[in-house]
């Protein structure tokens, strides 16, 4: 039988593996990425409506919605596919911390589970996208997940303290990540709309979808130095260590 504290990592990976085997299954959906972001079922065009008189789209500056080029398809694939292979490392890392922490420590019990529940609808959201936009998943999550259990695991039989120092790293990077990643989209938006060209409402959504999975990844860091991760011994060298870790990660599942 397996213990409570298995079952919410065979379900982040199971999720996973599910993502994938619909992306190997299904059918190639033609090219149509564009300032929209396209879901890959498409309908058909229908005959355009005239725009009401005055409206906004009805005026000749108004150019429509600019195809994507290669490079930001490219960016945007890498983008989602790294956000998946993250959000599942940070619910297996809090799975592996839990059990050894709140054995210690009930009172940290509630605080473990917020941070999982909000790693785990982000990585509900991260398969979605990849499936709906057709982003092969990284070829290493098997990987991964066997790093992010022991890095948690390791971290929370060393103490509290190091696996807050833990979260805190994680979290640094992540924070970071996502934000570079924000600053390129938006690049990409005022570059359109300098243009003269629309940015889908998909699009814009994929923003703000960006934005509130970071504030709460920073909000996990906030709770980790609350919770003593600054007092983890040598905390220079656990976080650095950590932290590059993280950073070859990304780079990787970036490109495989």
């Amino acid at each position: 039988m397996l213990r409570p504290a298995t079952r919410p990592a065979l379900a982040a990976t199971r999720q996973v593996r599910q993502c994938a085997a619909r992306f190997f299954s299904s059918p190639a959906s033609p090219d149509t990425s564009s300032s929209h972001v396209h879901s890959p079922s498409t309908t058909p065009k229908a005959n355009p409506v005239p725009p009401p008189p005055n409206s906004k789209s009805s005026t000749s500056s108004s150019k429509g919605k600019k195809p994507l080029t290669a490079e930001q398809r490219a960016f945007l694939s890498s983008a989602l596919r790294v956000n998946q292979a993250g959000e599942l490392a940070a619910t297996l890392i809090y799975t592996g911390q839990t059990p050894p922490l709140v054995t210690r420590d009930p009172s940290l019990r509630p605080l473990m589970k917020h941070m999982y529940d909000q790693e785990a609808a982000h990585l509900r959201t991260f398969n979605d996208l990849i499936y709906r936009h057709r982003v092969r998943p990284t070829a290493l999550y098997p990987l991964w997940s066997v790093m992010a259990t022991g890095l948690g695991w390791g971290t929370a039989m060393l103490g509290k303290e190091a696996a807050m120092a833990c979260t805190e790293a994680v979290e640094t990077e992540i924070g970071g990540h996502y934000n570079a990643q924000i600053r390129k989209l938006l690049e990409m938006v005022s570059e359109w709309e300098a243009e003269g060209y629309e940015v889908g409402a998909e699009f814009r959504h994929l923003i703000n979808t960006l934005r509130r999975i970071r504030d709460e990844e920073l909000e996990h860091l906030d709770h980790a130095v609350e919770h003593d991760a600054q007092k983890a011994e040598p905390h220079w060298l656990l976080t650095g260590v950590i932290r590059a870790g993280c950073r070859g990660a990304i780079w990787v599942s970036e490109r495989v």
